[in-house]
């Protein structure tokens, strides 16, 4: 049932070991407040990951209230959970940003991923996560989602460092000591209280020394500007709807985009497992419907222009913190998101974020997204002596990072996250061809190898 709540209890505490399980609630204040937190958990991520593709923020906001219940409809409201900004698709949009796409390129690619993650969350419910698990094993899934963090590099370095060094160097700091220095709730939100103190510290620093010679990102070449411009924010509206478009298709976007299914499936897979241990509920009959839920929720709003979207690890965090796992929570933290998305005036708050902020803020989040390759490889001991897993490994992060350029035909090319990509997938089930380790995914041999006890046999 996606509705219905039961009563905990006496709707206002919990008994110590006790839990709101997902079909459950407090009282309705109480949830309010719950749904609330639920909001400011995703709230950073949510609106920085669409600043940094350059799509509308409160568009973002909104449609990922809308995507959240679609998704607790779809698993019928078995797996409490918040669909927030995914970013996977950071390095394809900057790649197609590049080649000269506008937003409707941008999101028409990522429509279409969205469908590709739907279809594959079908295959998962009727034929099983092994099948996945045997196309992406570890080493595979490990390598991409490494190659989509480091692979953005180069955004760093090319375009937000430059625009204010010094900006960037202080935001990094004090994002990384919040991170570390506070392990509950301000921890989780480090990038975003890092975000607020960098562009607190470039307003300051207007008023202090004036406007920056620098890289203008408006413009394209080094002028004199300054770095916080509240213009946009006073002439826009208090209540309105956001700035809506339509997609549109282009083949080269949409390759660029679709290796950020991969990654999307494996975290989808790893958040979901995680709610399951916390609920004590068995979540995997509902494996398929989630990674579904996921792609629809992507589907939609990228058809109006809002953002992919993907389950939140943040909001994980809060349910294990306070042991309410209600899916009414998240309902409500979706109706507040969606009002969010109603107010201009804070989207053009967002858009004035300093190109030097997002710079500091960038470093940490791509590197992060880079080391969780890393942190899958080590749970899964993948064994890198093995040149079927580092031959593919290794040349397909390099062409990513680089990033390298392939031209295919006249007007068609691979580059970057999108190359890397293909190398190490097309590669690895190639090189295990010629070694003699081919199996059928969901075979004993399969099984050994999604794993991890040898990674590969």
């Amino acid at each position: 049932m996606a509705f219905g709540w039961k009563l905990h209890g006496d709707g206002r505490r919990l008994a110590p070991g006790e839990v709101v399980k997902p079909d459950e609630r407090l009282s309705w204040p109480r949830m309010v407040g719950f749904g609330a937190q639920h909001v400011i958990a995703m709230f950073g991520a949510t609106f920085v990951f669409p600043l940094v593709m350059g799509l509308n923020a409160n568009v973002a906001i909104m449609m990922s209230g809308v995507a959240t219940i679609l998704f607790l409809l779809i698993v019928q409201g078995k797996i409490p959970s918040y669909l927030g900004t995914s970013a996977s698709f950071v390095g394809a949009v900057v790649a197609i940003r590049a080649a000269g796409g506008d937003d409707g390129t941008v999101t028409g690619a990522i429509l279409v991923a969205g469908l590709v993650l739907a279809a594959c969350g079908v295959a998962i419910h009727y034929l099983g996560v092994r099948v996945i698990n045997g196309v992406f094993p570890p080493v595979v899934t490990g390598a991409v989602v490494m190659l989509i963090g480091f692979g953005l590099a180069y955004v760093v370095a090319d375009i937000y460092w430059p625009q204010d060094q010094w900006i960037a160097l202080i935001t990094m700091a004090v994002t990384g000591l919040v991170i570390v220095g506070f392990k509950g709730f301000v921890g989780r939100i480090g990038i975003l209280v890092g975000l607020v103190a960098g562009f607190v510290l470039s307003w300051l620093a207007d008023l202090i020394f004036g406007s920056i010679t620098a890289f203008n990102a408006g413009t394209g070449k080094v002028d004199t500007h300054p770095r916080v411009s509240f213009q946009g924010v006073s002439d826009a509206p208090w209540i309105g709807l956001p700035d809506f478009h339509a997609p549109s298709f282009a083949v080269s976007a949409i390759v660029l985009v679709l290796p950020a299914v991969i990654a999307l499936i494996a975290e989808n897979i790893g958040h979901v497992k995680a709610v399951g241990e916390m609920t004590g509920q068995d979540v995997d009959p509902y494996m398929g419907r989630a990674v579904l839920a996921d792609g629809v929720g992507t589907a939609v709003a990228s058809a109006v222009g809002g953002s992919p979207t993907t389950t939140y690890a943040e909001n994980i965090g809060v349910m294990a913190a306070t042991r309410v796992y209600s899916t009414g929570a998240y309902y409500i933290a979706a109706v507040i998101a969606i009002l969010f998305g109603l107010c201009p005036k804070f989207g053009a708050l967002v858009a004035a974020t300093p190109g030097g902020v997002l710079g500091g803020i960038t470093v940490i989040l791509y590197g992060m997204i880079g080391l969780l390759g890393a942190k899958i490889w080590i749970e899964n001991r993948v064994d890198f002596a093995d040149p079927v897993n580092m031959v593919p490994t290794g040349a397909g992060i390099i062409l990513a990072i680089g990033p390298v350029s392939h031209q295919i035909t006249k007007d068609f090319s691979l580059a970057g996250i999108a190359l890397g990509t293909v190398v190490v997938l097309g590669g690895y089930h190639l090189l295990r061809a010629v070694a003699g380790r081919t199996a059928p995914p969901g075979s004993p041999r399969s099984e050994r190898a999604v794993e991890g006890s040898d990674s590969s046999t």
